[in-house]
């Protein structure tokens, strides 16, 4: 048993900050089990796509551009049109 008052409060403390931490850890835990689980989804929509044959790769390519606000999509296609260009792959 502790000697002193400060002693007790400090082995509270300390008892505190473990169970927090424990806390954080399980919540991480579980996030990334979900995280998981959310993934595995994606990769069997894709896959039931794919059967229907669209084409994965596009499909990717239309979800990334579909987060983008217009603006930030415009000018990508603008630069991604530049630089296209200047390779001669257009015409």
């Amino acid at each position: 048993m502790p000697a002193t008052a400060a002693a007790a409060q400090e082995e509270s403390t300390t008892r505190f900050a473990k169970e927090q931490l424990k806390a954080f850890v399980e919540r991480i835990e579980r996030l990334e089990e979900e995280k998981k689980a959310t993934s595995d989804d994606i990769k069997d929509v894709y896959a039931e796509a794919k059967g229907n044959g669209y084409d994965v790769k596009a499909l990717r390519t239309v979800v990334r551009l579909r987060k983008q606000d217009v603006n930030e999509r415009r000018e990508e296609e603008a630069v991604l049109e530049t630089y296209m260009h200047a390779l001669g792959m257009l015409n």
